[in-house]
């Protein structure tokens, strides 16, 4: 292993070093690479000290061919060790790496990229290709590395630049608002923006996770998201990566997901709720235990109780099941277990009280304040909501990211500034409870605010998500806000699908009964209760709701404009 320069760098892949420091030799990430004759999964493997190599050999190649910090790289390639390599290796150069989601589309990927102003690309050959095909759109993308065999351009692979020694990177001073990394998101509730993170961020999300979940060095994680990857090295834990495709998490073959936990003797995985959705119900259907199972994670979206009750049952009886909230500008925020969900508030949530995500972490400060869709310039313009009430949520703390850097526009809508900083506004609706947890009641753009009231998706839904046949629901509003007319789109589970038209409006016909015996949901009419085969989600963690598109769909269903 190279020798390593540590010091007091607030640059977030100093983590890396130190930890290749104190356990060189510990295993730092295993990544599949195909099948043998007996179908059994093989595994590329690399210590910390290898992994520490090879990042400062890239690094000191990216350095060779111009990468100088503040630049803003664009990183495309699949998740495993090279994915973690590059990102390790561009921070440490200091560059900003720029991470987007492939499955959101060509268009929507080209739009948000060119909006960057990238100054390189490290990607695979097909990303570069698209780059190319597209140069007037990148006009000073210089700094391009090509992961894999080049085709028609010229320029360094990253082949090429492993060549370097690792001795020769040289280490840059980072500060810890200097900027790391811009990730976009989901463009789930409006366009896709660029979230600005600073190194700091990141190291205060590194000790929030590290300090709530009790993680250890020594531990090993199989990542369903591979961004959570990145943490596992800064804390010294082992990275097991998964045989799955990491934008269509429903469709995970939860075998590739229960084989590798049981082979590794993995001790903590995160995912999202639709993946552990098919893996609870995999385990439950083969009767699976999953002892050294003692932490798993999920985020993106409310975690049914079903899924928490299901991957409960599976793994460690001394484990459990960690529901971590927060936004890509903003993350953690809060969290609950699966205990204190299925023990105490899942009762409560079913009764249309709202999801309860928990406490929040030690260093973010919150506040409900009342609901507003216009700009707030100044703390002293909120007001703040007695316990119970229902308002929007403000964050504030180290991992607080400070501003969009595409839809600049936004900057406005979703900062607050304060004498010692700013507030983000999470773009959620809510209450805080007597014990300070903050009960999650849908997006602030979702709520249906009808002629004599305003509907929340939240609670709404929990009434009709009770029915035993259904999986999930969607409330949305058709109309212009203030005469909207509130229409409840359910997807029922596929075995209770119903098969004709009779099954179809008996179904319906036990929904709006559900619906007219709640006060929250009694202005939803029988005739605005549909069914739906499948709702959209999100790109990401293939959980969240896409009620902008479901609102068209209902509009055309019932012939409303």
């Amino acid at each position: 292993m190279s020798s390593i320069r540590l010091g007091t760098s607030a640059n977030i892949a100093t983590r890396l070093s130190e930890m290749a420091a104190q356990i060189p030799h510990s295993l730092a990430v295993a990544a599949p690479r195909g099948r043998n004759s007996q179908g059994k999964q093989t595994y590329q493997r690399l210590t910390f000290g290898e992994l520490e190599d090879d990042t400062n050999c890239i690094a000191a190649g990216l350095q060779n061919i111009g990468i100088v910090p503040g630049m803003r790289i664009i990183l495309l390639v699949r998740p495993g060790i090279d994915f973690i390599s590059l990102t390790y290796a561009l921070f440490k150069t200091g560059a900003v790496i720029v991470l987007i989601d492939p499955g959101m589309g060509r268009q929507h990927m080209l739009d948000c990229l060119s909006a960057v102003q990238p100054e390189g690309f490290v990607a695979l050959p097909l990303a570069h290709a698209v780059r190319v095909a597209y140069r007037r759109r990148f006009p000073v993308a210089k700094y391009n590395v090509t992961v894999g065999r080049r085709w028609f351009w010229r320029g360094p692979t990253l082949d090429g630049l492993r060549k370097n020694e690792p001795d020769a990177f040289r280490p840059v001073k980072t500060k810890p608002e200097d900027h790391a990394a811009i990730i976009f998101t989901t463009g789930s509730t409006g366009p896709p923006k660029g979230v600005l993170y600073s190194h700091g961020n990141f190291s205060s999300q590194v000790d929030e996770l590290r300090s709530a979940f009790q993680i250890e060095p020594g531990e090993i994680d199989l990542p369903g998201f591979p961004l959570f990857a990145l943490f596992n090295g800064a804390m010294g834990v082992t990275t097991v990566i998964p045989e799955m495709d990491f934008t269509r998490p429903a469709d995970v073959d939860p075998r590739n997901i229960v084989e590798p936990i049981i082979e590794w003797k993995i001790t903590q995985s995160f995912g999202s709720p639709a993946l552990w959705n098919v893996v609870g119900k995999y385990c439950e259907t083969h009767e699976l235990e999953l002892p050294t199972l003692k932490r798993v994670l999920s985020a993106g979206a409310p975690v049914p109780p079903h899924v928490l009750q299901r991957m409960k049952n599976a793994i460690s009886p001394a484990g459990d099941i960690f529901t971590p909230y927060g936004a890509t500008e903003s993350l953690p925020v809060a969290s609950i277990s699966a205990t204190e969900v299925l023990g105490q508030t899942r009762s409560l949530s079913e009764q249309g009280k709202g999801t309860c995500v928990g406490r929040r972490f030690s260093q973010i400060q919150w506040k409900v304040i009342r609901i507003s869709d216009e700009p707030i310039g100044r703390i002293e313009e909120t007001e703040s909501l007695p316990t119970g009430e229902i308002g929007e949520l403000i964050v504030k703390g180290p991992v607080v990211t400070t501003q969009y850097v595409t839809c600049c526009e936004h900057n406005a809508l979703s900062k607050i500034q304060d004498p010692d900083g700013f507030w983000h506004r999470m773009g959620d609706v809510g209450y805080l409870d007597a014990e300070d947890r903050f009960w999650f009641c849908g997006r602030k753009n979702h709520r249906v605010i009808t002629a004599d009231r305003t509907m929340y998706t939240i609670p709404c839904e929990a009434i009709f998500n009770c029915h035993p046949s259904i999986y999930r629901s969607a409330l949305v509003g058709i109309g212009m806000p203030g005469d909207q007319i509130p229409v409840l789109i359910a997807e029922p589970w596929p075995e209770h699908a119903p098969r004709d038209e009779t099954a179809k409006q008996k179904l319906v016909d036990e929904l709006a009964e559900m619906g007219q015996s709640h006060s929250l949901t009694q202005a939803i009419q029988k005739s605005h209760i549909l069914l739906h085969s499948s709702l959209p989600v999100d790109i990401r963690h293939n959980a969240k709701i896409f009620r902008e598109q479901l609102r068209i769909w209902a509009a055309e269903q019932l012939q409303m404009t």
